[in-house]
């Protein structure tokens, strides 16, 4: 048999080698009579753009005699992985070759004379792909593996440089703290050393004028002579010892200067320190709440560390996040926010749900207070106020509106917890003032500046009604809430208060002879960092230690600046002085509870804990969340608006 063939080298440049085989079934026509053979299964793993080869074990020898014809050809049916229908060509034997005698197995270089375009392109195209597959994968996770590994690098250099700095913040706040108790110490002795020479120098003034009157009495003979010498002896000795005692009491108040200029400028050193470490890590507490937000959703998880709560928002924590987004200028992310609740959110009895779950918006529970939706309409409120945007106009009605019909179903015109709930909370009620003031603000209807008399009216016949405890936590409850001073302040204004006939100093007064409280907590190497701030309620009345609610001690510091700026409007500057001071100390204290992120999606930025102890009961029907190091979403916000001096229920 005559057959023609091709150099071997040559056969190898023009197919593709592939690392795994595929079927291709054949059968013989001879161009004049038609089909001559049945059809054979092959298979082939070399292809090129012209033909194929195949492989066909057990070949009857009745066909290699056909193949010496030339007019009979290869009719083909080539199975394309992944496609349903084979390819189908028409070629004619370039060359052949037996592989293994003893199983009759031939290979055929066949060469197309008839394929579609688009089928050749299909068989070429998956050679191509099947040839530099793998090396294409191989390469991708080399690189892959590599920017994992220098991405998980950079990122434990950037976690371990942010919680480096939140200690060293931390710590100077520590010393800065030591150094003003120091202080504090040294002025409060030097006070008591100046009082003595005052005492020692008028003691030493009497004995000199008795010394005089003496000598005067002598020199008139109306004491004698060795009587008299007596006599001043004796205050010369007292002179003397006063007046050592005066020198020693000077020497004593000259070095407790000294020591003070210099622990002063070691403060002023430390304080420039602690004004730069303090922004850093103001700037990483809010990169810590951009980080955290969902982009699907637009939600944010509201515990971070809390395994319980690892996937749920709370609607009241979104809203606040929304308001600071805009205090940011950072619209787009405060959007996403309001579109969620605008297109996705589930409602129920007209209100949203407390919670949603962060991944995929559904809701986390079923329960609907009104407060937390008076917030989302204050955070639509601002963003509507600095935008000029109406996009969200219509959802900040329906929210309204939905508070006003609660409103009035009660003839005193109070807001309920919510439309399944019977009491009545403070705090809902003066966040609701500042949604209808900031509405009225908004829009001139007359019916939002309504809605908001009606709860100044309420607040004085169930909130303001007894000076012996100045603000009630609800309708019949004397429970100390330490947020409702606060807000006091913050939603109807000092001005506003004194026109009601309350207080507001005594308003503050007593949230802090109250509520104010100090801790230890435990340092390095055992020490012990003492943090002043603000429990939820009288720690005694709750059978607990005290503990420190960073968002109810960063209401208390935004209501001293308040009360600062109140006073400055007075003309009142040693007042201006006392509440600025107040609001820096409690500031100060609050940034030593700052804690690095505990999740690697934080990259370790700066945020504050909900409270002081985890999983303790706040005395508000409520407990803390698990977990030593957990993030709160609220309490970061809150330190914020505390430490900008911004007041969220005003516009």
């Amino acid at each position: 048999m005559m057959f023609r063939k091709y150099p071997k080298e040559k056969e190898r440049r023009r197919y593709i080698r592939l690392d795994s085989v595929f079927p291709v079934e054949f059968a013989l026509v001879d161009e004049s009579s038609g089909f001559v053979s049945s059809w054979f299964q092959g298979f082939t793993n070399n292809i090129g753009k012209g033909g194929l080869c195949v492989s066909v074990n057990k070949l009857p020898q009745e066909i290699l005699s056909l193949l010496k014809k030339p007019q009979v050809k290869f009719l083909l049916k080539i199975e394309i992985p992944l496609r349903k229908k084979p390819a189908q060509a028409k070629a004619r034997l370039a060359w052949m070759k037996l592989i293994d005698e003893e199983l009759n197995r031939y290979s055929f270089g066949l060469s197309y004379e008839e394929i579609s375009k688009k089928d050749n392109r299909r068989i070429f195209h998956y050679c191509i792909v099947k040839k530099f597959s793998f090396p294409l994968i191989a390469t991708t996770a080399v690189i892959l593996l590599f920017s994992f590994t220098l991405s998980a690098y950079l990122n434990f250099k950037l976690l371990k440089t942010n919680r480096a700095l939140v200690e060293q913040f931390v710590d100077i706040l520590k010393k800065s703290s030591a150094l003003r108790d120091e202080i504090q110490n040294l002025n409060k002795e030097k006070n008591e050393l100046q009082l003595k020479l005052q005492d020692t120098q008028m003691s030493l003034k009497n004995l000199e004028e008795e010394k005089e009157n003496i000598l005067r009495l002598q020199k008139k003979r109306l004491l004698e002579e060795e009587q008299a010498k007596e006599k001043i002896s004796q205050l010369l000795k007292r002179i003397k010892g006063l007046e050592e005692e005066r020198d020693a009491l000077k020497d004593k108040i000259s070095s407790l200067e000294k020591k003070e200029t210099q622990i002063t400028e070691n403060l002023f050193l430390l304080d420039k320190k602690r004004t730069d470490l303090e922004k850093v890590n103001v700037e990483k507490m809010y990169q810590w709440l951009k980080v955290h937000q969902n982009p699907r959703s637009g939600l944010i998880a509201s515990y971070e560390g809390d395994k319980d709560l690892k996937d749920v928002s709370f609607l009241y924590d979104q809203a606040l996040l929304a308001i600071l987004y805009v205090r940011f200028s950072d619209f787009e992310r405060a959007k996403k926010i309001f579109d969620f609740f605008k297109f996705k959110a589930k409602k129920q009895f007209g209100g949203f749900l407390n919670a949603y779950y962060t991944s995929d918006g559904q809701p986390a529970e079923y329960v609907i207070h009104s407060g937390p939706n008076i917030w989302l309409g204050i955070a639509i409120s601002h963003y509507i106020n600095k935008t000029n945007d109406k996009s969200y106009l219509s959802l900040l009605k329906e929210i309204l509106d939905w508070v006003i019909s609660l409103q009035n179903e009660d003839k005193e015109g109070g807001i309920r917890g919510g439309p399944q709930i019977s009491w009545y909370s403070t705090e809902h009620n003066l966040d609701a003032y500042a949604l209808f003031n900031m509405a009225y603000q908004l829009t001139g209807e007359e019916k939002y500046k309504e809605a908001r008399e009606k709860i100044v009216n309420w607040l004085i016949l169930h909130a303001y009604d007894r000076p012996e405890v100045p603000v009630k936590r609800g309708k019949g409850d004397s429970t100390i809430a330490t947020d409702t001073y606060a807000w006091s302040i913050a939603s109807l204004g000092p001005e506003r208060l004194e026109s009601m006939g309350m207080n507001p100093e005594a308003i503050v007064e007593f949230a802090e002879k109250y509520c104010g409280v100090e801790i230890e907590l435990a340092g390095k190497e055992q020490e012990k960092i003492k943090v002043k701030g603000f429990d939820f309620a009288p720690s005694q009345h709750l059978g607990r230690g005290p503990v420190i609610s960073c968002e109810w001690t960063s209401q208390m510091i935004l209501t001293y600046k308040l009360m600062a700026k109140f006073y400055r409007k007075k003309e009142m500057p040693t007042k201006v002085n006392y509440y600025e001071k107040k609001a820096e100390n409690y500031l100060n204290d609050l940034f030593k509870l700052i804690i690095s992120s505990p999740s690697p999606v934080g990259w370790g930025e700066s945020c504050l804990p909900y409270a002081t102890e985890e999983f303790v009961d706040t005395g508000h029907g409520w407990v803390t969340p698990k977990g030593k190091t957990t993030g709160s979403v609220s309490s970061t916000v809150y330190a914020l608006f505390a430490y900008y001096g911004f007041n969220p229920l005003e516009l």
